[in-house]
């Protein structure tokens, strides 16, 4: 039997392109993070292989967890992940209950005994919509949280350097002492006080 990654595919392909051409990809982007979340808890995954719960059961329970913790007024725990994952969206940004499209899609995905690939159908929708709007993660590791302007400052230059759209994933780690580290793909770039002063021990034991 093929792999899941494998599985996954066709049905990331035609989620992307649904979304797309209806302009809802960051909604669909939000809800399948949070479903691929929550398909990988145990509990619920034994209740996606649980054959006495039917399809459209399974569809509703992850829609009405979606609804009830994501798209409601009062800030929960999947909205503050949400929050801290998606560059798209501001602190106090709304999120849409889920449209009759991506209900549609879940049921496809239910009826064929899909639910379980969510995780990896959500990994392949995002390189789909980063390879569309060429899109490049970039992650910082600040010693201090950055300010909006510090924010700003690097999305602008690191966008003009790469010709990209840039999302960054930021972190903190007080152990640099001062500055930050960027790190993409495969390239870091190290300008923390921390890598100054190892750079300036090793020039002085050379």
């Amino acid at each position: 039997m093929a792999d899941f990654s494998t599985l996954a595919r066709p049905y990331a392909k035609a989620a992307f392109d649904y979304a797309h051409e209806h302009s809802v990809a960051d909604a669909w982007e939000d809800f399948l993070f949070i479903a691929s979340t929550v398909v990988n808890d145990k509990s619920f995954h034994d209740m996606l292989d649980n054959p006495a719960i039917a399809a459209d059961q399974k569809v509703s329970a992850l829609v009405d967890l979606y609804d009830t913790q994501v798209a409601c007024t009062e800030d929960t725990a999947f909205k503050q992940l949400l929050g801290a994952t998606s560059a798209h969206k501001s602190a106090d940004a709304e999120y849409p209950k889920v449209s009759a499209g991506l209900r549609n899609f879940l049921s496809q995905l239910a009826s064929q005994e899909r639910l379980a690939l969510l995780p990896e159908v959500y990994e392949h929708y995002r390189r789909h919509k980063t390879q569309a709007q060429k899109q490049v993660d970039a992650y910082v590791t600040s010693a201090y949280p950055l300010t909006d302007a510090q924010r700003d400052l690097f999305q602008t230059r690191l966008a003009a350097s790469l010709n990209a759209k840039v999302v960054l994933h930021e972190a903190v780690d007080p152990s640099l002492l001062a500055g930050a580290t960027i790190k993409i793909g495969d390239k870091v770039v190290d300008d923390s006080m921390r890598g100054k002063l190892k750079q300036l021990k090793t020039q002085l034991m050379a």
